[in-house]
């Protein structure tokens, strides 16, 4: 006898010198709505290659949800092939290009990352713009994402910092398939404010705010994301 699994193809894509383990809570919690995949973002010369690779080996039609810089690649995804995205969730993320200081920024970083020594990953300083201010004493919360940065290292950090961010505006407005943008009430480095004018470029989108969270919602606040992620797989 044949079983049928009647869970939605769900392809999850995680944010800059994010893995898999960004996502494991959320894994574990829709499991028996949703069948899970990580994309692997680590690999790609731009925001454009890394969509095309993730579609290649997407099922025809499937639910996305891009956390950060995977938010990004959602955008780039739905500019391609729209019509394979059933509904879409855009988490701690942006729609907006890069501004001119923006990339001299990310040139300054990869400069400095490249200079010999021992690549540190989420140090104590930089954990202060990724998590809410009462998470910063959570050592196990700071250790799994030092663990994380540290798994995709320099390279990957080269690379994906080195990739030019396009405005989705357009992208997002097009967009007629049930959209969640969520966000963490304190998210710094994507603030809500962002979030609210991304939600406003289209009538179908739930925003939804996490509380007492900064940017890294799906591991600051696992049990939230995953209640918000259940609702929006069943609009």
């Amino acid at each position: 006898m044949t079983v049928t699994d009647h869970r939605q193809p769900l392809l999850l894509l995680p944010g800059f010198l994010c893995d898999e383990d960004l996502w494991r809570d959320q894994l574990a919690g829709l499991a028996d709505v949703a069948d899970g995949r990580v994309a692997d973002l680590g690999h790609g010369d731009s925001i454009a290659a890394l969509a095309q690779q993730v579609l290649a080996t997407a099922p025809p039609r499937f639910a996305l949800a891009g956390f950060s810089f995977g938010g990004y690649v959602a955008q780039e995804i739905a500019r391609q092939a729209s019509s394979r995205i059933e509904r879409l969730a855009l988490l701690d993320t942006s729609f907006h290009a890069d501004t001119p200081e923006r990339i001299a920024q990310r040139r300054a970083a990869n400069r400095t990352v490249s200079l010999p020594g021992k690549f540190r990953g989420m140090t104590e300083q930089l954990l202060p713009s990724f998590v809410a201010p009462p998470r910063l004493h959570d050592a196990a919360l700071a250790q799994r994402i030092n663990a994380m940065t540290l798994r995709q290292g320099r390279e990957v950090f080269i690379r994906q910092n080195a990739m030019l961010r396009e405005d989705g505006e357009a992208v997002l407005r097009s967009l007629t398939c049930p959209v969640m943008v969520l966000c963490g009430r304190l998210d710094v480095l994507t603030p809500l404010a962002l979030h609210e004018e991304m939600a406003a470029l289209m009538p179908q989108a739930q925003l939804v705010v996490v509380e007492d969270s900064g940017h890294m919602s799906p591991m600051e606040q696992p049990a939230a994301v995953t209640r918000a992620m259940r609702t929006w797989l069943s609009a």
